[in-house]
C-alpha cells in the first residue's frame, strides 16, 4: 500500500516524511488554499523538498474537457516528475481522462463518492480512483464499504487502476482500508501519526528504560557503557 499526505503546509509535510515512510502528496483547491498563500509557489516547495520519485497529485481547475487537457500540459511542463493529474468525475472530467492519458500523463480520477463512478473512471483509464470515504459518511455512505468495493472490482476485472482512498476523519478508517488491501491512502499529517501512535507502546517502553536506568544509571545508554570501557 502507498501512504500520501493529504496537505499542502511544507513544514507539516517535512515533519511527516522524518518519521514515515511516504510516498507521495495529494492536493486540491481547498487544501492548497488554507495554506493562503500563490498556490504555483505552494507546489514548488512541497516538490522540493519530496524525495525525486515521490507521486505529486494535483487537481485541475478547468470545466471543459479541452481546458483541462491544456491545463494538464502546463503543469506537466511546470511541475514535471512523477505527477498525477487529478480530474473530477464529471461528466467532462470523464472525458478528459482518456485524452490526457493519450499524452502520457497519469491521472487520479477525484471526488468520488460512489462504486459506479470509481469503476468507469478505471475503466476510462485513470491509475488511480480517489473515493471520499469520510465526505461519504457526512452523507449517510458508508465510505470505507465503497471504497471496498470499488477496490474488489477493479480486481476482478483486472484493471490497472488502484484506489488511491482519501477525505479520513480517524485512523480506523484508515485501518480498514489496510486489512481490505486497498492499493494507497493518503491522509492528514494528524491521521497518519495516529496509525503508529499507541499508549500502551509507550508504556511498555517507559518501563522497560527505566528498569535500565535502574542497572546502569539513569539517562545511560549502551553507548555510554561501551565508551566507558
Amino acid at each position: 500500500m502507498l501512504i500520501l499526505i493529504d496537505h499542502a503546509n511544507v513544514d507539516a509535510i517535512k515533519e511527516t516524511l522524518k518519521y514515515l515512510p511516504i510516498d507521495g502528496v495529494t492536493t486540491n483547491p481547498s487544501i492548497l488554499y488554507r495554506e493562503g498563500k500563490e498556490p504555483l509557489e505552494v507546489l514548488h516547495n512541497i516538490r522540493a523538498v519530496l524525495p525525486t520519485t515521490s507521486q505529486l497529485h494535483v487537481q485541475i481547475v478547468s470545466e471543459t474537457a479541452e481546458a483541462m487537457v491544456d491545463e494538464a500540459r502546463a503543469l506537466r511542463s511546470e511541475l514535471g516528475g512523477n505527477l498525477f493529474v487529478k480530474l473530477p468525475v464529471t461528466r467532462e472530467g470523464f472525458r478528459a481522462i482518456p485524452l490526457i492519458v493519450a499524452e502520457g500523463m497519469q491521472v487520479t480520477a477525484t471526488g468520488i463518492h460512489s462504486s459506479m463512478q470509481g469503476f468507469m473512471a478505471a475503466k476510462a483509464g485513470a491509475r488511480y480512483v480517489a473515493p471520499y470515504v469520510n465526505r461519504m459518511d457526512n452523507y449517510g455512505i458508508d465510505g470505507v464499504r465503497v471504497a471496498t468495493e470499488i477496490h474488489k472490482t477493479l480486481r476482478s476485472y483486472g484493471l490497472e487502476a488502484d484506489v488511491l482512498a482519501a477525505s479520513f476523519k480517524n485512523s480506523e478508517q484508515v485501518l480498514e482500508l489496510v486489512r481490505q488491501g486497498v492499493g494507497a491512502i493518503t491522509a492528514a499529517p494528524d491521521v497518519l501519526e495516529a496509525l503508529i501512535k499507541n499508549p500502551a507502546t509507550d508504556a511498555a517502553i517507559a518501563e522497560q528504560n527505566r528498569h535500565f536506568d535502574i542497572l546502569v544509571g539513569n539517562k545511560r545508554s549502551w553507548k555510554d557503557l561501551i565508551d566507558e570501557k
